[in-house]
């Protein structure tokens, strides 16, 4: 299998914090924090783009309970849910997947970027976001 995670999946050697025909949750390898986990689509789906919404939906609501365990058994403050989607986002394995880190106030690091894009976008890019999503996608053109 070229899949880590589906190889991880088939063989049934992860740490396993739940297994499910749906979705699964896991240790990584080198966790950032205590109970650190990740959390995929149980199928192969290479990134949010490829899940169907059926799929999303069961895998993000693993992502809650996780998260919600992490707050009553660890004593987490708060919890972060990363995820990357597609070639332009750094994403690091072909399969969907939610790093799900619990928080500590004093847990001593950060998360969340410290630098801004440099990306420039023509127009107002919310009015774009809004748009499309108040009408549907336009057809493209062939």
């Amino acid at each position: 299998m070229d899949c880590v995670f589906c190889a991880l999946i088939h063989a049934g050697s992860a740490r396993w914090v739940s297994r499910g025909p749906v979705a699964s949750a896991f240790a990584p390898l080198t966790p950032i924090a205590p109970g650190h986990t990740l959390v995929v689509p149980t199928s192969h789906f290479a990134d949010i783009f490829d899940t169907p919404p059926e799929v999303l939906a069961e895998t993000m609501a693993l992502v809650r309970r996780v998260a919600d365990t992490m707050r009553s058994a660890l004593q987490a403050g708060g919890v972060n849910i990363l995820n990357a989607s597609g070639p332009g986002s750094e994403q690091s394995v072909s399969h969907l997947h939610f790093h799900v880190i619990p928080r500590w106030g004093d847990d001593g690091f950060s998360t969340w970027p410290t630098d801004r894009s440099k990306r420039q976008v023509q127009g107002d890019p919310i009015t774009q976001l809004a748009s499309v999503i108040t009408e549907g996608p336009r057809p493209q053109a062939i």
